[in-house]
């Protein structure tokens, strides 16, 4: 039996990584696995370390750049009208 890593996405975060996949004519678990093969062949690196810490920390306070932003607030939004 092979290990299995679970891995629970937004919305937001799934669909670029969906279309990525169509675009490339891979699944989206191609494209997971090739971004865990980046960031594990720089794992020596201690720039590479850094960047797992701080995403591991910031998944709880909002979605990341690369993700579409649907539910997002804009600044705008959130302003009372003057």
């Amino acid at each position: 039996m092979h290990p299995t890593i679970k891995l629970r996405l937004d919305p937001e975060e799934f669909a670029p990584i969906a279309r990525l996949a169509h675009e490339l004519h891979v699944t989206p678990e191609a494209v997971a696995y090739a971004g865990l093969n980046g960031i594990m062949r720089r794992v020596r690196e201690a720039e590479a370390r850094r960047e797992i810490i701080a995403t591991h920390a910031g998944r709880h306070e909002g979605l990341p750049t690369w993700a579409d932003h649907a539910r997002g607030v804009h600044i705008y939004e959130s302003k009372q009208d003057e």
